[in-house]
């Protein structure tokens, strides 16, 4: 394989990743066949945010950011991700546009999953690809939970700052507060 991986230490690090952790070595050396090495340098764009999602991604080594753009143009980092996490599979189960960027903080390996090539597999009632899926549905209904989270988190602190403005909107000292 390229860059001098093997086809063994693929597989062995896929098993030991949270999304592979369900398939049998069996079952997985049914999906890496389509999957392919990509290298990435420091502060290389992997994909941007509104582009089509052709694939999804692992980190092998490295490390990768995912960013949107904040309202004044900079870049928002969003989440850090580390070998073995996964990016990009919204994709794979829906065809949207890219809602995020990534970007490489290193010099990092990834693993490629050509949309084209896991939606071949589905068709073809690949039961590991099957298992694949319900891993993405798992993942992303706890992404949002934790977004939920923060959400309300930040609603609680804005409704909090917004009880102590006076009837003209004029903030008030907080009772305690120097």
């Amino acid at each position: 394989m390229a860059g001098g991986l093997t086809l063994e230490q693929i597989i062995n690090f896929l098993l030991g990743a949270e999304m592979f952790g369900d398939l049998s070595a069996t079952e997985l050396s049914q999906i890496v066949h389509i999957l392919q090495i990509r290298f990435v340098r420091a502060g290389q764009v992997i994909f941007r945010e509104g582009q089509p999602g052709d694939a999804w991604y692992v980190v092998f080594q490295g490390a990768v950011e995912v960013l949107t753009e904040a309202e004044d143009g900079s870049d928002q980092v969003l989440a850090a991700l580390a070998p073995g996490a996964c990016f990009g599979e919204m994709a794979i189960l829906d065809g949207s546009p890219r809602s995020a960027s990534v970007r490489a903080v290193e010099g990092s390996t990834l693993f490629r999953f050509p949309r084209a090539d896991f939606n071949k597999l589905l068709e073809s009632d690949n039961i590991a690809a099957y298992k694949l899926v319900y891993h993405m549905a798992q993942l992303l209904v706890a992404r949002q939970r934790q977004s939920n989270t923060r959400l309300a988190e930040a609603l609680r602190h804005r409704d909090d700052d917004e009880d102590y403005d006076d009837e003209d909107g004029e903030s008030q000292d907080i009772p305690g507060g120097e």
